[in-house]
Order: C-alpha cells, then structure tokens, then sequence
C-alpha cells in the first residue's frame, strides 16, 4: 500500500503550529522508506511556500559521528532553510514556535555559483562559495520525545526549527576549514566542543554530499544559498531564558537568545 505523502506532510504541518508533537512517523507508517520520506519533506515545503515563505538555503543534518551516534543512525541527510525560519545573530528565538529544541554549532556556506551533481567535488564546492559564516542551527522535532529514524527526521525536515547566522563573512581561501575549531557555550558555561573535521572530515565535504544527493531528485544547490554544514559537536537541549554563544577559530562568533 502506498504511503499517504500529502496526509503526512499535512500531519507534520500541524504538528507544528498547534504545538503537538506526533507519534514516530516509523511506527505509524512501518512501511514508510527514506524515500517516501524525502517526498513527505517536500509536499510539506511546498505546503509552506505556497503561504508564503520561500526557500533560501539547505541543511545537511547528522553528519557528526556523535550525532549519528545520539539519534542511531548511519548517514547523513538534508533539509531546507526558508526565509521565515531566520534569526539575526544577537536576537531572541521565540520558544512559542518551537516543541523540543536544541542546539547546534555549524559552519554556514554561502553560494556564488549553482551547483548541480552528480559527480561535485570538494573542489568544486569551495570555488562555488562565496564565504563562510559561523552560525547556530536551532534542531527541533515535531515527533515526540525525539523518537526519531532516519525516516523520520528526514520527513519532519531533518529535524530543523530556526538558523542564526553569524555577521562575519570569511572567503574560504583564508582558512582550512577542516581544522576550525568551535567552542559553544549555554548561559556562559561551556557545553561543546568540535572542530570542521567533525562533519564528514571537511564541511565542504558535507556540502559536496548535498549536492549529489539532491541531484537524486533532479534538485541542486543554487547561487545566494546559504548552506549549513552540519553540527561539529553534540547538540545541547535548550529553553527560555537560555543564552547560547558560538565561538569559531578565524570566523568570528555568533549568538541567540530564547525567550
């Protein structure tokens, strides 16, 4: 029996405006494959674009060998940034808009170039980019008490909430990104610590693995993107009043608020 796509994008749709999370979408649907799931993404994408909002970036979710190993899973995958999911760096995350959030520290790419796989390379990804950012993804899930496979992080949109990205812009010929390190701190006292390598070995690594697998569905990477890279540390959870900073090596801070 096919899965029901559309009513599932709709479930997670509501999920998240009436602060209610769901049951895991792997065992309501056993028969639900990452597939299915990445098709249950986009219906809910189109869902919220034709209300308005619009596409800006993606997200590669689970690159990190600790976060495979908190959520018990083996690969990476991918979800999509839209403009009304932004948060200027130094501003307030309202909790009212999110369910079970935690946090995590990234670096952010910035196109200047389309990129389209198969066959990217990290080459390629580091002469298609404008400059890097630090920034902080905000993960949230809308299946209850993160019960989560990968199915079902994929179809809740990798499990993304918000995104603050930090000012500073550092083109990447200045630094190898592989050896940034990052330190993140909640109210002041340390939490995290990663450095670049902690995603797939290289972050444009991670981007280049976006890049080809969004080529799967006749989908690309496209100029002015912004492109998170995946967490390079464990990802804290998070309330109100929390004050959460990251620090990167050579590009700069960033830095949110929940209220």
């Amino acid at each position: 029996m096919a899965v029901p796509v559309q009513d599932i994008a709709r479930q997670l749709v509501a999920a998240e405006q009436q602060h209610a999370p769901l049951p895991p979408l792997t065992e309501t649907y056993p028969e639900l494959t990452t597939g299915d799931a990445y098709a249950v993404q986009l219906a809910a994408i189109a869902h919220k674009i034709a209300r308005g909002a619009r596409v800006v970036g993606k997200k590669i979710g689970l690159t990190s060998k600790v976060m495979q190993q908190m959520f018990a899973v083996d690969q990476p995958d991918y979800g999509h940034l839209l403009d009304t999911m932004a948060v200027a760096s130094g501003g307030e995350a309202p909790m009212t808009r999110l369910l079970q959030p935690r946090v995590e520290g990234e670096i952010a790419f910035l196109l200047k170039q389309d990129l389209h796989g198969p066959g990217v390379t990290e080459a390629q990804v580091l002469a298609a980019t404008e400059a890097v950012m630090p920034a902080i993804e905000i993960i949230d899930s809308r299946i209850r008490d993160w019960k989560i496979k990968l199915a079902d992080t994929i179809a809740d949109n990798a499990s993304s909430g918000l995104f603050v990205l930090g000012d500073t812009r550092t083109p990447v010929g200045h630094v190898d990104l592989r050896l940034v390190g990052m330190v993140l701190e909640k109210n002041g006292e340390l939490v995290g610590t990663g450095a670049g390598a902690a995603a797939l070995g290289n972050p444009a690594v991670s981007v280049a693995w976006l890049a080809n697998k969004l080529a799967e569905f006749g989908l690309g990477l496209n100029a002015g993107e912004v492109i998170l890279s995946g967490s390079l540390a464990i990802a804290p959870p998070v309330t109100s009043g929390d004050v959460i900073t990251v620090q990167f090596a050579q590009l700069g801070s960033v830095m949110v608020k929940f209220v």
